[in-house]
């Protein structure tokens, strides 16, 4: 048996405890059944016991399971409690701010999302970018002070998180010099005349997009998808293909990639949220990037 266990299996067990079965915890952590399995399993291993047993078609709890799921309670109550706790004994605390970033948020828009807080005097900004399940573990442990996505917390989740709404932009076809003389003046016809780059289906505005392009009878050319938003706008910027971005960027990519508006993508929206857990005090930061809405 291990002396030692993952606290991230501890949490995707304690998800798939409160719900009840393996199917719902995966829809609530947006992964895979197997991918949650497994996790579980490997806690069990480093347990050294069986946590879970089929239960109708359900899972149940075995007496060692119920035992840790009281352990885990605690553990994220302590967790919780931990940071106000140090915070309070601190006689100069350090503006510290943990920052999950998720996969689908265009990077574009974090630097304009945190700009309340970077004049803070002493700021140490801490950045992770990943998966929104992971992410969400990792603000439940206290990890990350809040998490930045372009989508909600689901309102069914067992996780005690808050979705702040951070406002909203419309999206535009952006392109380099070249590609703007070949398409501003008939647009947006003209875009089915260009090569266009387009978000992977992982970006929540990826769907908005085709409709948009099947609304407006486009069918052009898609000569690359691609996930990261800097990626995006670098590969654009070097005549490569027309991409879409939020219309609140545009001075600052004419100013960093003398990309150039071609046109707006009417109907179609990117959506900011700052996702919090629940606190008796919530990170004075936090609350700064929240009063911007």
């Amino acid at each position: 048996m291990s002396l030692s266990f993952n606290h991230r299996h501890l949490y995707y067990f304690w998800v798939v405890a409160k719900e009840g079965s393996m199917t719902r915890a995966a829809e609530r952590l947006d992964m895979a059944i197997q991918t949650v399995s497994a996790q579980v399993r490997e806690l069990e291993r480093d347990l050294g016991c069986q946590l879970l047993r089929p239960a109708g078609r359900g899972l149940a709890l075995t007496e060692a399971g119920m035992v840790a799921l009281q352990q885990a309670e605690q553990i994220f109550q302590l967790s919780q409690a931990l940071p106000e706790q140090v915070l309070a004994t601190v006689q100069a605390p350090s503006a510290r701010l943990a920052v999950g970033i998720a996969d689908g948020l265009p990077k574009l828009e974090v630097w304009r999302l945190l700009r309340p807080v970077l004049g803070v005097a002493n700021l140490r900004l801490v950045c992770d970018d990943g998966e929104m399940a992971d992410l969400l573990a990792d603000l439940v442990l206290h990890k990350l002070d809040v998490v930045l996505t372009d989508h909600p917390a689901q309102s069914s989740s067992p996780l005690k998180v808050h979705s702040h709404s951070l406002g909203s932009s419309d999206i535009g076809w952006y392109g380099s010099p070249h590609w703007w003389e070949v398409a501003h003046a008939d647009f947006p016809a003209s875009l089915q005349h260009v090569p266009l780059l387009l978000p992977t289906t992982h970006s929540v505005v990826r769907s908005q997009l085709d409709r948009w392009l099947v609304q407006n009878g486009l069918r052009p050319q898609v000569v690359g998808e691609i996930e990261d938003s800097a990626l995006l706008e670098t590969f654009g910027s070097t005549d490569l293909g027309v991409f879409p971005a939020a219309l609140v960027a545009e001075k600052e990519l004419l100013k960093r990639s003398q990309v150039r508006l071609i046109g707006a993508c009417e109907g179609v929206q990117e959506h900011y949220y700052a996702i919090s857990t629940e606190r008796k005090v919530m990170h004075p930061l936090v609350q700064q990037i929240l009063k911007r809405t």
